[in-house]
């Protein structure tokens, strides 16, 4: 079975998604199916304080919602229930999303406080082939940006003409690097999906970088967009600010949902 054109898998995933693709199909596009997810959620999230102290960030409600529902419940309707968290802090907290989510398998990371997320994805770095990866303190607000199938590994950002956050430059829609703060490039969203193969790379990839020191401090992003592109060919998938709230302070959290204002 060769590999599908874009063109191509366009058109079978749109019958798909449909409901009107027939056995034929289906089976084509089964190397592109979305299988599995991984969600980072092992931070202390100290700039969400006060409300972190006794809750963790992902388990934080906004509208009455937990932040990592928003991508659990993307994922279940799409039929991915093979899901792996990486908790850290107040792990013990995670356990209540057993209740809706009885299929998630727990990672525990005892060392997310002396390393940056690089130690969590190094836990799951057997788990990335055909497989989401996701920031946890991301409140999805467009599910359809969560699909059964994906044609490449990719990122989801912003096309911004200006940006002080962590972006990406990219080049006929290839990521070409990851920094902080450009022009004319896509603002970074910790969403992205991995192929079959580019996860075996990973794999590799992670563990072997993870062993330098220095590079326990690094976000995990930078393994496959910076220290080792040139293993990879990511392609940067086009989304909005509305469709996802990136929530990584307090005041953020207050914008939000206005209900936190007086908390104290």
């Amino acid at each position: 079975m060769g590999e599908l054109t874009r063109a191509e898998f366009d058109r079978l995933a749109a019958r798909a998604h449909e409901g009107a693709a027939t056995a034929a199909e289906l089976a084509l596009l089964e190397p592109y199916r979305a299988r599995r997810a991984i969600m980072l959620a092992s931070g202390f999230g100290a700039r969400m304080m006060p409300v972190t102290r006794t809750c963790p960030k992902p388990l934080v409600r906004v509208h009455g919602v937990r932040i990592i529902d928003s991508l659990l419940d993307a994922l279940a309707a799409v039929g991915i229930e093979e899901v792996y968290l990486v908790r850290g802090y107040l792990a013990d907290c995670f356990d209540e999303l057993l209740g809706k989510y009885p299929a998630i398998r727990f990672i525990d990371n005892h060392d997310y406080a002396s390393t940056n997320n690089i130690s969590s994805a190094v836990l799951a770095a057997t788990h990335f082939e055909n497989a989401y990866v996701f920031e946890s303190d991301l409140f999805l607000k467009n599910p359809a940006l969560i699909t059964r199938y994906q044609y490449q590994s990719n990122y989801l950002g912003v096309p911004v003409e200006h940006t002080d956050d962590w972006c990406f430059t990219t080049e006929d829609g290839i990521i070409c690097d990851l920094k902080k703060g450009g022009d004319g490039c896509h603002h970074m969203y910790g969403i992205s999906y991995w192929s079959a193969e580019d996860g075996r790379r990973l794999a590799d990839d992670l563990p072997r970088v993870f062993e330098d020191g220095a590079a326990r401090q690094r976000f995990w992003d930078d393994v496959p967009c910076v220290i080792c592109r040139e293993h990879y060919r990511i392609a940067i998938r086009a989304c909005s600010f509305d469709d996802i709230d990136e929530i990584d302070s307090f005041e953020e959290l207050c914008a939000v949902d206005g209900s936190y204002t007086d908390w104290e």
